[in-house]
Formats: structure tokens, sequence, C-alpha cells
């Protein structure tokens, strides 16, 4: 089945060169200027961790501060993320309007209607949402859930909830009878967790901030961090102050990895700029692996490994070196789209650096091969002994400000044995079977639109617009009579999931409103990409009615269990108190310890057991694995001639959307595909020409074109706008959907 699916547009708005620069100054300024000057110094030097990409900063050294206590250590996305916690309410009479006028609204006019102030409950036989009371909402919400058989529904948390909420969420599906218990990170890093978690025993970073001071080597491969992680930035620009390297592999030129004008330096907005990479290589999109295999046939025909490390260190070296041998540059060359000589300047540069981080994004894990991605990224690193000392190893550049905290703490379908048993024994409680298996994100969606799941607890984020192939998603979601949403503001995936392919409304739904980090009536914690816990505060006071997702979990639990009438009930509400549970967490998840008392001590820390300054393993044989993969195979298509990748912009967040415009790009707004020269050429196409993109699944019409700096084949279109495009196929070892590579058709619209 195709769709056509499209968003309003924006005025244009005049387009940036390079990342950074004095225009995002004045950004910042406006917006801090419309949020208040009083609200925003409030919000920006509180001692709360900052509510956007997982880099890590704020918490108890103050909002502006990261984990080296670097000050002032603050971007765009801080400010972005701010503007949106401190709108006033959505206006009681907006819900006097029916859910498809709410659906006609673009997710940017969505979002900035204001925040969520009061609980809202859409009934099934109304189009309308109407306004209800808490206690009505939560024993309603815990009826459904107590007729709906466990099994039947799932709960799903977004990155941006706290440990202490996520927590409780798995402790309350897995007590209900549940282990459909999932996490946003099913669609960003899960193929990092099993890959590296086969490769080295461990699935996070193995580097914490202070390593990327001492490393004259970074690789950023597959992301655009002057977009998403712009403070990773200045990281780089000071590893080329050091005479470092920054080596970018990347489909996309993008400007702001090229040259970023960074705010906090008069020297680099003077000059127009930082040079960023010192080596920027465009591979085919999809087509990592047999650059990788390529590099490490290079660092082994010139003999740049470390022999020493790898016997002392690994297992599996000789059958992996016989494969990388064995390639033909032919086929590397071929599939790459990258000649031999670049592929081997890139290993000569990496054999001359004494300590160097890998660091990737989604580019990487958004494949069918996503895990063998990652596993041969953690090859690289081990050729060359880059894992187990200061300044050297593994850093996934994590998108959500607590993503990792919220699997760390049990959100995710299979509990460890170690930990579940220490949960039933600490709390005296009995939770569905530890070995049932529980499903992934996509898989309880899939089983939704199959129309076996009856509710769902959804917990911040917007899963609908989070899914590939937009018109199943949201058919998916439809399909489940009863949702529960938990949230601070509404978005596209509160609306579009009421609504099913006819464009009727037949399920129920209650939004309730819920504080944001800085708000929390008590302190909470969460985890930065480096395995930082960091300490909130939270304190400020905006929304009268809105409530903590810790207190409305608590609450909903007790109802659950009261209306299913269970023997043995456990009483969720001691879990209340933040320092009681945070003691009941640190018991129970290795490496927390430390939880118990950072409210006392306000000490945040390292979890344990996580960062490599030595090279110990946590593998079986207690040494790191080579793992060999053999290249995909390159389908070529008459039909869908075209690769298509989707990104992200520089004025979002995730699925959030704060400027229609990309400045970075040069871009006006997000119904645009981005096209190489060569194949503007061939198509006969100029900028602002229009053209219908069609994939197996789904067509976008009338999108407008603009040239950009990509390999010929390969074309960029918006997340999420472009999900319509993308089939739920997914990495077979971590269920991550493949978001890249989509195979597309291209066809020009005549006048």
């Amino acid at each position: 089945m195709q769709s056509d699916s499209r968003d309003n547009h924006s005025k244009n708005k005049k387009a940036a060169i390079v990342g950074g620069g004095p225009k995002k100054i004045l950004y910042a300024l406006q917006t801090l200027k419309k949020i208040g000057v009083s609200q925003s110094a409030k919000a920006l030097s509180s001692k709360n961790a900052c509510k956007a990409c997982g880099l890590g900063m704020g918490g108890q050294s103050g909002g502006m501060t990261n984990e080296l206590g670097e000050f002032p250590s603050v971007c765009n996305k801080s400010v972005q993320a701010q503007s949106t916690d401190i709108q006033p309410a959505i206006p009681d009479k907006l819900f006097e309007h029916s859910i498809e006028d709410f659906a006609d609204l673009s997710a940017h006019e969505i979002e900035h209607l204001g925040r969520l102030g009061k609980p809202i409950f859409k009934s099934n036989d109304t189009n309308r949402f109407s306004i209800v009371d808490w206690d009505w909402a939560l024993e309603y919400a815990a009826e459904k859930f107590a007729r709906t058989k466990p099994k039947k529904s799932f709960f799903y948390s977004s990155g941006r909830s706290s440990n202490e909420a996520g927590f409780v969420l798995q402790l309350l599906a897995r007590i209900y009878g549940t282990n459909n218990v999932n996490n946003c990170s099913y669609y960003c890093h899960q193929a990092t967790g099993v890959g590296l978690g086969n490769s080295i025993g461990t699935g996070t970073a193995t580097v914490e901030l202070a390593d990327l001071s001492l490393t004259d080597c970074i690789f950023v491969i597959g992301a655009n961090p002057a977009s998403n992680h712009p403070r990773f930035v200045h990281q780089l620009k000071a590893c080329r102050d050091r005479g470092g390297q920054v080596i970018v592999i990347n489909p996309a030129k993008e400007p702001g990895l090229v040259k970023f004008a960074l705010p906090k330096s008069a020297r680099s907005l003077i000059a127009g700029g930082s040079d960023i990479a010192s080596l920027y290589i465009q591979p085919k999109i999809g087509s990592d692996l047999a650059l990788f295999k390529g590099i490490a046939k290079a660092l082994i025909e010139n003999r740049y490994v470390d022999s020493r490390f790898i016997q002392e260190y690994t297992t599996g070296f000789q059958a992996f070196e016989r494969d990388a041998l064995q390639c033909s540059w032919s086929e590397i060359t071929t599939q790459t789209g990258v000649p031999r000589n670049k592929i081997e300047n890139i290993a000569k540069c990496y054999s001359r650096a004494k300590s160097t981080v890998f660091a990737w994004g989604m580019g990487i894990t958004h494949h069918r091969h996503g895990v063998k991605n990652v596993e041969y990224i953690s090859n690289l690193a081990l050729m060359r002994g880059m894992i187990g000392q200061a300044g050297c190893g593994l850093l996934p550049l994590r998108g959500h400000s607590n993503v990792q905290g919220i699997g760390t703490i049990g959100v995710k379908p299979v509990l460890a044995k170690d930990i579940f048993e220490k949960i039933e024994q600490t709390l005296n409680v009995q939770m569905v079977n530890q070995k049932e298996q529980g499903l992934d994100t996509l898989a309880c969606l899939d089983a939704a639109h199959r129309g076996e799941i009856d509710a769902a607890l959804i917990m911040g984020g917007n899963l609908l617009q989070a899914t590939p192939n937009t018109l199943w998603a949201r058919e998916a979601l439809s399909r489940i009579p009863f949702k529960l949403f938990l949230t601070t503001t509404l978005n596209k995936g509160h609306i579009d999931a009421l609504l099913d392919s006819k464009g009727l409304t037949s399920s129920e739904a209650i939004i309730l409103p819920v504080v944001a980090r800085d708000e929390e009536p008590e302190p909470t914690t969460q985890e930065s990409m480096f395995n930082f816990v960091r300490l909130s505060d939270g304190g400020i006071d905006r929304i009268a009615e809105a409530k903590s997702e810790l207190d409305i979990l608590a609450d909903l639990g007790d109802q659950i269990q009261s209306q299913q009438r269970k023997p043995s009930n456990f009483n969720f509400s001691v879990l209340k108190s933040r320092k009681s549970l945070r003691k009941t967490i640190a018991s129970v998840v290795p490496g927390m310890e430390e939880l118990a008392d950072i409210d006392v001590a306000k000490k945040e820390f390292h979890i344990r057991n996580r960062l490599l300054h030595k090279p110990e393993f946590f593998t079986r044989t207690g040494k790191a694995h080579f793992i060999v993969q053999d290249l995909p195979q390159q389908i070529e298509s008459e039909k869908f001639p075209f690769r298509a990748m989707s990104v992200r912009s520089e004025g979002q967040f995730n699925s959030i959307i704060y400027e229609e415009e990309d400045s970075y790009r040069g871009i006006k707004h997000r119904w645009t595909v981005m096209i190489s020269p060569a194949d503007m050429r061939e198509l006969q196409l100029k900028d602002r020409d229009q053209v219908d993109i069609t994939s197996k699944t789904a067509r976008m019409s009338k999108v407008e074109v603009k040239s950009f700096d990509l390999p010929k084949g390969d074309i960029m279109l918006y997340y999420p706008e472009a999900n319509c495009l993308i089939s739920t196929e997914s990495d077979p070892s971590s269920k991550t959907p493949a978001f890249k590579s989509v195979a597309v058709s291209i066809q020009k619209l005549t006048d």
C-alpha cells in the first residue's frame, strides 16, 4: 500500500553555510528572551541534568557545567528543550476542537500549543478530548489494565524519564504480569549494546568524558554531532588544536563537520568557523562494513597492528586476519565507492595515533547489519590496542539524556537473572517468570497491528513518529483499544494514534500531564553516555496539575492490584520515597551501589565495571573477541535504483521539531530531498524542482529538491517525515529498524 505524507512548511529564513556561529547566539538570545530572563536563568543554572542529548551537562555542578567542571557548557539543544517546558498550559478551550482538527496541525504546531496542563480523555464514542480529574483518570486506567490479560499489553519509556520512574515502570509491568517492557533504544543504539556485548562484554561506552581530552585521534562515524551533539564538536575542535586528527566517515558532507563556528570562541567566530574534520570520507550509504574491512586489510598489509596486545588480550585474530586479506580491493572499492588509496590513507592516519576514540551514531546502527557494523568498529580498535587505556576506546553517541539509564535499571524485555532474583528477594514480590521472553519495541507494535494488544502505557516520547512505515505504525497504535500516555506536551503521536486508516477515532486514550525533570518534587537521577550518574534537584514549579511520573506509576500500580484482587499485593506507595527507592536500585543493580546515598553525599559517579582503562574484558573468556563478518549482499533494483537515508536537522531533537528550517544545510523547509550533483544532472533537476519519491511501502509527493554533497545514487530525507518510505525490516540480532539504505525511485514532476 502506498500513502502520501506531507507536513506544513514554515516561512523561509536565512541559511548559514557552516555550523554554529553568531546566528546561533542570536537564536539562543531570542529564545531566552521569549522564555523570560528569570525563567531562563533559573532553568539553565539549576542543578538539573540537561534534557537534551546524552553527552553530559548539568547535575550537581550546575546546569551549564559538564562532567569535567567546564563552564559554560551549553548549546542550542539545551535552550530549545527548556523553551518547550517553559510554555504555559494549553488553554482549556482548545479541547473543544475535534481530534481531526488537531491532526491537521503540523508536528511543530502541536508541540508548541503549550504544556499539557490537565488530564484529558478521549472515549471510543467521540472524536474530542474532554478534561477529567486525576482520581477518575487513574481509576479508569487501572480498570482497563486490570481487565486486560497482561500478555496483551506493553509498557514503553522514552529516554527522557528518570532512573527512578523507569525502575518503577518495569517493576509495575512485571508484577502486573508481562515482560513486554521496552524503550526507545530499540530504535537507536540497541545494535550497539548487542555488538559491543558480543565483542568486549559490555554494551556501553568504554571511555569517560576526560578521555576525550587525552586522545589524539577521534573517528566520527555515521553521526552528525554538529546538529545532534553540539558540545561534542568542542571536543573535536580541542583535539585538532592539540595537533590531533578528526576522521569523519559519513556519506553526506555535513557543513558543520567541515567547519564549525564555536559560539564561545571569539577566535572561531571571527575566523568564520574552525576546521573540524582533518579527513572526510564519504562511502556509499550502507557500505560501512566494506570500508571497515578495507581499513583492517590496509592495517594488516602494512603491519600497523599491535601484535602484543592482540596476543595477550584477544581471541579470534587469525581467522579475522585471514578473512580481511582474502577480501579483494576491487570488491571493497566497488561497494564503498571509496578509492583504495583513500582507504589506505585512513589506516595510515590511524597508525600514527597514540590514542584513539571511535565514536558513532545511528548511521551505523540503523541498518539490517547494524550489529555487525558495531562489531567491526570494535575490531578496528582492538587491532591497535585502542581499548583498555586512558584516552582510548569506544563511544556510542547516545541521543536522549537518559536513554542509557533507562536500560540500566531494567526497562527492557529481558531482565538479567541476577537482577530479577534480587528484586524479588529485596521487595518480597512475585514477578512474571523471567524466562518468558518479552517483546521488543517493534514487536509490540507488530502485535498491536495484528490486534493482539489491548492496552499500552507509553511514558514520554513520540512512539508513532519514531516508528518506520508511518501508515502501518498509525494503524498499529490505533488498533490498541486503550492507551495511557504520560507526557509534558502533546505531539503527533498522541493525536494520530487515535486515527485509523479511514480517519475514524475508535480507540480510547487518557493523556496525563507530567512534570519535567527540573520540576520533580524530589531529586531524581540520570545516566550520561559516559556511564556517569547525575543527580537532578528538581524543585521548579511551572504547571500546577502536572505530577511526577513516579507518583503516577505508583498510584496506578496500587489501583491495578486492587482491581485485580491479587492475594499478595505489593504496596507501590512505599516507592514514592525517592531515597528509599534509590537504596533498592543500588542493592539490586550491579554497579549502582553509590546511588544509595547520592542525595546526601551529592557525589555523582561512574557506574562500576564499564570504563576500560585497563584491558580487562567482561566476556566469558576474559578476552575481547575479533568477529569475522561477510560483506552484506548488494541488491540492485531497476525499479528502486536510489539508496535513501533519513536524517535529523539542526532545528530538531529526536522527533521534536523546534524549527522548520535546517540552517546548517541551507534548507528552508523539511519537505526536501537532498540529491548529489551528479544525480541532479542525470535526472535534469535543479534546486527547488519537485519530485515524487517512492519506496515499496509509500510515496512522498511534491518533495522539493536540494543539491547536496553525497555519493552518486544516495539521497537524504528528513526524519520523521520520511518514515513513510521505510519498511519494518530490522536487524535480526538487535531488532533495530533499518532506517538507512532504503531503496527508492525518484520521478521528476513536470511543470
